[in-house]
């Protein structure tokens, strides 16, 4: 993971490259006009986003007190045995590994992600007590691992972000992403379960 201070540095320098380009090519008033049209899209764009990931966020809100959510995460269950079989019973991070695949299913990375980041600290709680030496403790475990790749291959069946992007730039039938997206996540997420259980099986041996 790239630390937060190197970004602030990477997109200084690709700034800071773009004013130079445009200074030696005579282009310094076409790149601040675009400076300056791109802050109002991007101010749009957060008020479109905005909208969408409230409604997305309200209706998981009704889900959830109306049970449907912790049904759904009841259902989970198998799923999370077979892609964490050492993970113990009824351990805290459980739940929250369901949550977080429902929310991602559903497309709603954003509420994925406070969920993912309590899964990781109760596995990385769990590793603490499992770890024989102090050097250990500050190894990513298994579990961890897996949790990542399945999260980052994200099997999504309504890519909530995507359409809300494509309906800001014009998009005839923002929509139409739903079809091909929900292919191209279900060949990352398959990939990914293989990936992660062929790594487990050489782990344990």
């Amino acid at each position: 993971m790239v630390h937060g201070g190197m970004l602030n540095y990477i997109w200084g320098v690709m700034i800071l490259i773009g004013v130079i380009y445009g200074a030696l090519n005579g282009t310094i008033q076409e790149v601040g006009d675009q400076m300056i049209s791109s802050t109002k899209e991007a101010i749009s764009l957060c008020i479109v986003m905005a909208g969408v990931t409230a409604l997305w966020m309200g209706m998981m809100q009704i889900a959830t007190s109306a049970g449907l959510i912790e049904s759904m995460t009841d259902k989970m269950e198998p799923v999370i045995r077979y892609l964490f079989p050492r993970l113990p019973k009824k351990h805290a991070s459980r739940k929250y590994i369901a949550a977080n695949m429902i929310a991602n299913v559903l497309g709603l990375g954003w509420a994925a992600t406070p969920l993912g980041l309590k899964a990781m600290k109760e596995l990385k709680n769990l590793e603490k007590e499992r770890a024989l030496t102090d050097q250990n403790k500050n190894r990513a475990s298994d579990e961890m691992c897996t949790f990542l790749v399945i999260n980052i291959s994200s099997l999504q069946l309504i890519p909530v972000n995507i359409i809300a992007y494509r309906s800001q730039y014009g998009s005839v039938n923002p929509s139409a992403i739903i079809a091909p997206a929900i292919l191209a996540t279900m060949v990352s997420t398959f990939a990914a379960v293989v990936f992660c259980r062929i790594m487990n099986r050489k782990g344990s041996r």
